[in-house]
Order: C-alpha cells, then sequence, then structure tokens
C-alpha cells in the first residue's frame, strides 16, 4: 500500500485564515466555529505571514493576561512558518513536526498558493508510528556519532 501524502490525509482541505490585523478574540472564535486548533495568518495580498495555534493562544496571550479583543494575532503568531508541499509523505511530515516540536502544517505548493494546514490529528496511526521509528533510529545514529 502506497504512503499517503499529506494533502490526501488533510481532514479540511480549506483554508482557515484571518488578516495579521484580526484580533486574537476574531481568531479564536473562527478556530472554534471551525473545530480546528491553528488558524493562518494571511495578509492582503495572499501572503503566507504567520500560524496561530491553540497552544499560541495558551502561551503568548492567556498566560501573559492580555486582552484578546486587543492582541492582534500579529502579535501571536509564529512568523514565516516551515511549510510542506502536497506531495510531502505524511510519516516525513509527521518526523518533521516530532522534532520541531509542533503539530501544525501549512500546506503550500511550489507555486506559493495555500492549500491549508496538515495537523498531527490528520495522520493515520500506522504513519505516526513509522514517523516515531524513524526519530528513535535518528536519535541512536545520533548518540552513536557523539
Amino acid at each position: 500500500m502506497p504512503e499517503r501524502t499529506v494533502f490526501q490525509s488533510m481532514a479540511q482541505r480549506h483554508v482557515i485564515s484571518v488578516q495579521p490585523s484580526a484580533s486574537a478574540y476574531t481568531a479564536a472564535c473562527i478556530m472554534t466555529r471551525a473545530n480546528c486548533g491553528s488558524i493562518l495568518v494571511i495578509d492582503a495580498s495572499g501572503t503566507l505571514q504567520g500560524i496561530v495555534t491553540e497552544r499560541d493562544v495558551m502561551t503568548r496571550l492567556v498566560a501573559k493576561a492580555l486582552d484578546p479583543a486587543s492582541t492582534t494575532v500579529q502579535q501571536l503568531m509564529t512568523r514565516s512558518p516551515i511549510c510542506v508541499v502536497p506531495e510531502t509523505k505524511v510519516a516525513d511530515a509527521v518526523l518533521l513536526m516530532i522534532e520541531r516540536g509542533f503539530r501544525h502544517l501549512p500546506v503550500v505548493t511550489s507555486a506559493n498558493k495555500i492549500l491549508g494546514v496538515f495537523s498531527v490529528r490528520d495522520a493515520m496511526p500506522r504513519e505516526v508510528q513509522t514517523a516515531k521509528s524513524l526519530a528513535e533510529f535518528n536519535e541512536q545514529v545520533n548518540d552513536s556519532l557523539g
């Protein structure tokens, strides 16, 4: 059975986004309505500026006691997020997420067309296990090389 790509595995194939000037409150409401854990920050020209995740809301807004109505997503977002192309294999994407410590990857074509977000939830259990095995193998190799 051929391994699936991130685009094939994405649960939501539409872009959920806000402009950089939107409030954190607006972003949280959109994420809640869409039942998703992240939102892309896209400027008026359609360029990806960043991503805001539930973790960003918790650590950069709530934990700092900032006002959601007056804090912009530009203040919360992770700028220039790592992206993958739609043809990326799920195990490779999961490995990247494990190694870098995040759970959401914007999916962008080579022509910079934004397709949405691949979430660790989109990964199939078999592919998650494959990626974990790869991560453990990489760790063992790194340990043996010193």
